[in-house]
């Protein structure tokens, strides 16, 4: 029996959940390929990447600022109230849309070369990674559509919260998901799945036996984070106590796992957005994790290994977690247990499958 061909497309392998997926549904028996528009700077892994001009250059951030809705460009760790559920991108103003439509018509006769020469055109499922098509104005998946084709959207962060769905592909999905549960506050039709991770994937943690507690921290936006509250409460923390604060920031991806591996504690994040990849990568390694939660995660979830944390309570948190760290330890190796059961990447594609109705 011929594998179904899935097509994974996304702007670029964004904290490496789209490569994830491709390689989880490879090792089910499907015929999976991811393409990006550009390379992640952190080094994850590529597939089909397209090399696309005029999308992550200094030059194009700075149009951004000039063009687009400040509301769109801002990033924070608070969940917004959209005015419309599900949020919805539109151009800012007419010269954002003139901008947008002219990187299109010099992008298409690229994006025609790879459809080409990469059968593009002959998958069986397209899933989109992010929410978005080849082009920002939807071309390829409203074709893919008519010939047959099923769509899934999947969202990862702030595409959905600050950008919005693109209303043409939306209104054409057999199914909407995300891994990250704040979205199911800002679309009506959207179902969760976990992150996909792989916790074999990940080194042994080894903090160390001699010398202070290592608290770290790596936040990819500060702002995003909560990082000023974070480090201003390490470092009050620091004069009461002895600790060493590690910060593990732009750094390429296998070097901020060696200095992750190293903590006794790690800080994900503060804020309404809940926690992500790190606090991942960081029980994998089974390294006492502290994160805000999502309003309904922990009465959804438990049995959640997390230490929830707050601005107000980080400080008394981190305390309790040096006074017992026996305690602390065991929690956090039945932590790596919680992330092998409900993030196991086959797990995760399996169940976007049933939801989009794929058998």
């Amino acid at each position: 029996m011929t594998p179904l061909k899935i097509l994974h497309i996304a702007a670029q392998n964004v904290s490496g959940v789209p490569g994830q997926l491709v390689q989880a549904e490879r090792a089910l028996g499907f015929d999976s390929r991811l393409v990006t528009l550009f390379r992640d700077r952190r080094g994850y892994y590529e597939d089909l990447c397209l090399d696309l001009p005029l999308i992550d250059s200094a030059l194009v951030r700075r149009l951004k600022r000039w063009v687009s809705a400040p509301d769109k460009l801002a990033v924070h760790n608070r969940l917004a109230a959209p005015e419309r559920l599900p949020p919805v991108w539109t151009p800012h103003s007419a010269l954002e849309k003139f901008l947008v439509r002219r990187r299109d018509r010099l992008w298409q006769p690229i994006i025609d070369r790879a459809i080409e020469r990469y059968g593009l055109d002959q998958f069986d499922v397209y899933q989109l990674d992010g929410g978005l098509d080849l082009t920002r104005e939807p071309r390829f998946i409203p074709r893919m559509k008519a010939a047959g084709k099923k769509v899934i959207c999947c969202y990862t962060g702030s595409d959905l919260r600050t950008r919005g769905v693109i209303p043409e592909i939306d209104a054409l999905c057999d199914a909407v998901v995300s891994v990250e549960f704040d979205h199911l506050f800002l679309h009506p039709s959207l179902q969760h799945v976990f992150f996909p991770f792989d916790v074999q994937a990940m080194p042994q943690g080894r903090p160390p036996l001699l010398g202070p507690p290592r608290i770290g921290h790596a936040p990819t936006s500060r702002a995003a984070k909560g990082s000023d509250v974070i480090l201003a409460t390490l470092r009050r923390l620091a004069q009461r106590r002895p600790i060493e604060i590690v910060l593990i920031e732009k750094l390429r991806y296998q070097e901020s796992l060696e200095r992750k591996r190293t903590l006794s504690i790690f800080i994900d994040q503060i804020g309404d957005l809940g926690y992500g990849i790190n606090a991942l990568e960081s029980l994998a390694m089974a390294i006492p994790t502290c994160s805000g939660l999502v309003r309904g995660f922990a009465e959804a979830h438990p049995d959640h290994p997390f230490v929830e944390i707050t601005a107000m309570n980080l400080e008394e948190k981190l305390i309790e977690i040096l006074q017992a760290p026996a305690a602390a330890a065991d929690k956090a190796r039945a932590g790596r247990d919680w992330v092998a059961a409900h993030h196991d990447p086959r797990r995760v594609v399996q169940r976007i499958h049933h939801i989009a109705g794929l058998g």
